[in-house]
């Protein structure tokens, strides 16, 4: 008998995410649409979502 993946789901396994790393990570996404061309007022407006969103296709952004 084998052992399933059942065992092999722990955190040990894969780590839990960090919310200290979160963190880290949406500054830096909102860095790169400040570096290619959008105001500061209107990332501070956007969701972490919209922040991903945008940073998916850059050429939009950098257009307007």
């Amino acid at each position: 008998m084998g052992t399933g993946r059942k065992f092999n789901k722990k955190p040990k396994t894969r780590p839990k995410k960090k919310p200290i790393e979160r963190r880290r990570r949406e500054k830096e996404q909102r860095a790169r649409l400040a570096a290619l061309g959008v105001s500061e007022d209107k990332i501070s407006r956007m969701t972490v979502k919209d922040v991903r969103v945008m940073l998916r296709r850059p050429a939009k952004v950098a257009k307007g």
